[in-house]
Parts: structure tokens; sequence; C-alpha cells
């Protein structure tokens, strides 16, 4: 049991539309970008307007990967808990509108780097999508 708590430290979020971007990130995280359970997720929440969140979270996807400094840590789609890494990045998305700075150090810590203007405009750009759609992501 405390290695489960150990490596899943966090519950999941309450907010819907922060699990469902956590379906989507870690079933592409798992099975590529292109991955048809995420689609399918992201379709059936949008209705017909499900292209820019699914293709700006596959950009945030693949500018996380190209800008990691180490691997980050995703948990199976079936786990009632989340990783650290997990918990920073909703975070990141809840906090990007509101408290940019604390979302910069958050994606810095997250990837290891220092620069990370491009990964965070990322997420910049998949927030305001999930929340023009009427999905705001919160904590």
């Amino acid at each position: 049991m405390t290695d489960t708590l150990a490596l899943l430290p966090h519950t999941l979020p309450h907010c819907q539309n922060a699990r469902l971007a956590l379906f989507a990130i870690r079933r592409m995280g798992a099975h590529g970008l292109h991955d048809a359970c995420a689609a399918h997720g992201i379709f059936t929440s949008f209705g017909q307007d499900f292209r820019r969140p699914l293709m700006l979270l596959r950009a945030l996807m693949a500018d996380l990967a190209a800008h990691a400094g180490g691997t980050i840590a995703i948990a199976p789609c079936c786990c009632a808990r989340m990783t650290s890494a997990e918990a920073a990045l909703l975070s990141i998305l809840h906090r990007i509108e509101v408290e940019p700075m604390q979302a910069q150090f958050l994606m810095s810590d997250l990837l290891g780097i220092r620069r990370v203007e491009g990964p965070l405009m990322a997420a910049a750009a998949v927030t305001a999508a999930f929340a023009d759609a009427g999905r705001p992501i919160a904590a």
C-alpha cells in the first residue's frame, strides 16, 4: 500500500474537465498522439467542436516529449490516483491564465529545463480551448 501511495500520491481531480484532460494525456502518453480512445473521449465530450482541443492536446504532448529533460511519469488510465507529474501538469493547465509565473515554475520543474516557453504556450492554448468550449479546467 505504501508503494502505491509513494508512486501515486495525489487523488484524481473533482473537476470532470480536468479528468477528461488527464484521460487524454494518459492515453496519448501511453499509446501515441493519435490514440483512438483519447480522440473518442474528446469527441464525445466536445461534440462538433472537438478538433481544437484535440489538436492542441496533441501539440502539448508533443512539446512535453520533445522538451523533457527526463521521463514524465504517467499512470495507466484505470488508476484512481495521479502521479506527481500528472498533478503538476493539471495544476499548470489550471493556473496558466491566473498565475502564469507559478505555472512557469511548475513546468520548469516538470520538464527539468529552464526555457519552457514553448510547452507553456501549448498548455495555455489547451486551457483556452477547453474554456472557450465551456469546459474550463479547474483544480
